[in-house]
């Protein structure tokens, strides 16, 4: 019997390729991106101390419910904001093995609209 491929398991080999390339440091940090089903995740994320700086999700309270876009669109503003706050203006995108393409898109795009660069 032949079995389709692993989606999941896939995309983590390709985060595990992309995080051996890239790296975040507390003056450029990592922006990371997850994408659940129902949820988008973002994280600014200081690797070299093994912590986070900043997070945005499209379950916190001012994340309006509307189409998964949207909300992603919404979760980009809302991680630049916060990036703002901390003084933080370049960042590394980190895709998290995710197609640049849909949701992940919209929250990269939203997050350079409203200051961060990368």
């Amino acid at each position: 019997m032949i079995t389709k491929p692993d989606k999941n398991k896939s995309r983590k080999k390709r985060h595990n390729r992309i995080r051996n390339k890239i790296s975040g440091t507390a003056e450029c940090p990592r922006l990371n991106v997850f994408r659940s089903n129902t949820n988008i995740y973002a994280q600014l994320i200081d690797d070299v101390a093994g912590v986070t700086l900043a997070s945005a999700s499209s379950k916190d309270e001012s994340v309006a419910k509307a189409s998964k876009t949207e909300q992603a669109s919404a979760v980009g503003k809302l991680i630049a904001q916060r990036a703002a706050e901390k003084g933080i203006k370049v960042v590394v995108f980190d895709r998290g093995g995710y197609i640049y393409h849909g949701r992940v898109k919209a929250l990269a795009e939203a997050a350079r609209e409203n200051g961060l660069e990368f």
